[in-house]
């Protein structure tokens, strides 16, 4: 059974854990089981078509921000 499960995230919460995600190495989850590996690597996929701020040039401060806000 293939069963959807949606979550709804906010652009900031997407933002920062898109930048988590992407600046953990192979070695962060070398000890993760593969599947675990692969629940990341395609929520990592996922995020990135929905966060269209991902190639502009001001991407770290906005990164910066998002962090900043849900921080406080």
């Amino acid at each position: 059974m293939d069963d959807q499960i949606t979550i709804s995230l906010s652009s900031d919460h997407a933002l920062v854990l898109f930048e988590w995600l992407s600046s953990r190495d192979e070695r962060d989850f070398s000890s993760a089981h593969p599947a675990e590996q692969r629940v990341l690597w395609d929520l990592e996929s996922q995020l990135e078509t929905k966060l269209p701020m991902l190639f502009d040039p001001d991407y770290a401060e906005r990164v910066d921000r998002a962090r900043h806000a849900i921080g406080r």
